[in-house]
């Protein structure tokens, strides 16, 4: 026996079904929505004369929480420098609330012409990439070094790791650690690199790491 339904019941179901559909797909859709992209630790470094002097990517961003590509310092009496500086990438908004900057100060006493571009700057922290001010490291043969300090503020869940290590002579690298030993920039506690790096054999190797401290 064969049971008809009224049309008002079948345009009442017709109209159930399709509201399920679109709470499915307005779920999916904000599922897919609420993803968040890792921010990226940019680094952009490029020689301005000889290229011997300045090893690395010219331009890299790497999500967190994995390292950079390392860089490496071997500027000496060749003609030019090395162009350095960074930025974060966070598309998502993940790192909100947070500052960061990077500083390049001439050690007390040593020649100031090696430490090009002098002075505190932002550290970009952006929905897209971008990388602060140059600073030039153009260390050689003249007396002293040039410090290279990181910071952060307004989070404390945050931390960057910063790798530094020599590969050749360690007198250039002031302060260097093993290669796979880290400090850790977190707030109120800033990180402190020296290059020094001139003739004598080798360089050094920067690598840096954004993470969260919790992962």
């Amino acid at each position: 026996m064969r049971t008809s339904v009224p049309r008002a019941g079948l345009k009442a179901l017709a109209c159930a079904v399709a509201a399920a559909t679109m709470l499915v797909a307005g779920a999916a859709s904000a599922s897919a929505g609420s993803e968040q992209t890792a921010p990226e630790m940019g680094v952009q470094f490029y020689p301005d004369g000889d290229p011997g002097q300045c090893s690395g990517p010219q331009q890299q961003w790497t999500a967190a929480p994995d390292w950079t590509t390392p860089i490496r310092f071997d500027t000496d009496s060749r003609g030019g420098g090395c162009q350095l500086s960074f930025g974060i990438h966070d598309a998502s908004n993940v790192l909100s609330g947070l500052s960061a900057s990077y500083s390049w100060q001439v050690e007390p006493g040593s020649d100031a012409g090696q430490c090009g571009n002098q002075g505190t700057y932002a550290l970009p922290i952006t929905r897209f990439r971008a990388t602060g001010p140059n600073i030039r490291v153009d260390t050689d043969g003249r007396g002293g070094w040039c410090n290279l300090t990181f910071a952060l503020a307004g989070r404390t869940d945050i931390a960057l790791d910063v790798q530094y290590w020599a590969d050749g002579d360690g007198g250039q690298c002031p302060g260097h650690l093993p290669r796979g030993q880290y400090r850790s920039a977190t707030e109120g506690k800033p990180v402190t690199v020296s290059v020094d790096a001139d003739n004598r054999p080798g360089g050094c190797q920067l690598e840096l790491r954004l993470r969260r401290t919790d992962w």
